[in-house]
């Protein structure tokens, strides 16, 4: 009842509307209405077939608006009547959407009947809050993963990226984070996913009891670039809805790449110069303004962000990753070379780092890490000279302690994804480890 209430008084006896004067690609010229729009307005185009057509207001020429289609301009052509909307976008979160699959416009598509709106309206681009009113971030968060809770501890309100080439694992670990963390709620977002891969998600990773805590938000590769985008607006939108509930709640998005691709598209079509690698200027500056959302609370509540960042050509260093890693508060690197000898998930301990380390350890706690990164990374040093056999054993103290705890230290880091192990447990078989010196 708020909420109708709500849409009848926004409710005006007159409407603005112009006329499309011109079509390039995706992008919409219309003249008669630029006075009354700015950039992200809606404008609804009304096809010759009388459907209506949703737009975003990207950019302004001399005489007449830019916009880019929500779906297909099937239909559309010079003169078609577009209305303007008016209205900054938002959402309206409830309760009710835990258990659904939405997609970016937040309407159902998971087949299970209308979705109920809450009274409260939610900007779907939201600004962060304002850094010196939000708490710090609070005590770990079991993610499940026993290497990640050893080695790469998380706390309530850190924002950590998954850094990983295609076919690498990301997906996999992404799906167990949101089966097996303690937190009070998931909101996943999929942006770009494989249409075919949504429902293979929901089912088999994430599962009847992750989903009944969680929200859904879809954008398949195949939709257009402001869905893409918008979806990943979204799932942040959401998030502030059940953190404002004073819930500790869990973002999950796979991936922060394809919405900086979705920005591109965007942009490039909009009139941006292309920059690095092609992505525009705004890229850059959408970024920040996305993932800043996530973090702690100002009063209650909080959102632990887990981003999923595609590396293109396995090169950690190209633009979008660059970008992203100096944003967050950590990152979780995936490595095809331990992927492709059969250790899953295949994070690279020696390249990952969570900026909460080592204070949120005991003293005892990071004793532990230090001396079993110390025998991971002696190993790595001389991995080639080991498998060559050019190492004879004797020749350096620390080195042989390596290789002797090294088939103990890969089996305590491999996990299969139906396995679940809690914080404390992996300390306890860390040190179990450790005190079996040669």
């Amino acid at each position: 009842m708020f909420t109708l209430n709500a849409e009848i008084e926004k409710m005006h006896s007159w409407r603005y509307y112009g006329r499309v004067v011109g079509i390039q690609g995706l992008l919409v010229e219309v003249a008669g209405a630029q006075h009354s729009l700015s950039i992200g307005s809606r404008v609804n185009l009304l096809s010759r077939q009388k459907q209506n057509i949703a737009c975003e207001v990207v950019g302004f020429k001399t005489n007449s608006a830019l916009l880019m289609p929500f779906s297909m301009l099937e239909g559309v052509g010079v003169g078609c009547q577009a209305y303007v909307e008016g209205e900054t976008p938002v959402a309206h979160p409830s309760n009710q959407w835990l258990g659904r699959v939405i997609n970016a416009m937040g309407e159902p598509i998971d087949g299970k009947g209308p979705i109920r709106s809450g009274p409260i309206a939610y900007p779907i681009r939201a600004q962060p809050p304002a850094a010196h009113l939000r708490k710090r971030v609070g005590d770990k968060i079991d993610l499940g993963v026993r290497s990640l809770n050893t080695f790469v501890t998380c706390c309530k309100g850190q924002r950590m990226g998954i850094f990983s080439g295609s076919g690498v694992g990301k997906s996999i670990l992404l799906s167990m984070f949101a089966r097996y963390s303690q937190s009070d709620v998931s909101v996943i977002g999929l942006i770009g996913e494989r249409g075919r891969e949504v429902h293979e998600f929901i089912e088999d990773d994430l599962g009847e009891e992750g989903l009944a805590r969680s929200v859904v938000v879809v954008a398949t590769s195949d939709e257009t670039a402001l869905m893409r985008r918008q979806a990943a607006y979204l799932t942040l939108t959401v998030s502030e809805y059940f953190r404002d509930q004073g819930n500790d709640v869990l973002c999950l998005m796979d991936s922060v790449t394809r919405f900086a691709m979705a920005q591109r598209e965007i942009g490039l079509a909009g009139g941006e110069p292309p920059a690095s690698k092609g992505y525009t200027p705004t890229v850059f500056a959408e970024l920040p303004r996305l993932l800043e959302r996530a973090g702690p609370g100002v009063d209650r509540g909080s959102i632990t962000g887990l981003f999923a960042v595609l590396v293109e050509g396995d090169d950690h260093n190209e633009p979008v990753s660059d970008a992203v890693r100096g944003i967050l508060d950590g990152h979780i690197v995936l490595d095809r070379a331990i992927a492709e000898r059969g250790r899953y998930p295949a994070i690279n301990i020696l390249r990952s780092i969570s900026r909460t380390l080592p204070g949120c350890n005991n003293n005892e706690q990071n004793d532990l890490l230090v001396t079993a990164r110390k025998y991971l990374a002696d190993y790595n040093d001389m991995e080639e000279m080991i498998r060559l056999g050019a190492y004879r054993s004797g020749a350096s103290q620390e080195v042989d302690e390596a290789i002797h705890f090294h088939p103990a230290l890969e089996e305590f880091m491999a996990q299969k994804k139906t396995e679940s192990s809690r914080l404390e447990e992996g300390y306890e078989q860390l040190a179990k480890i450790l005190q079996n010196r040669p």
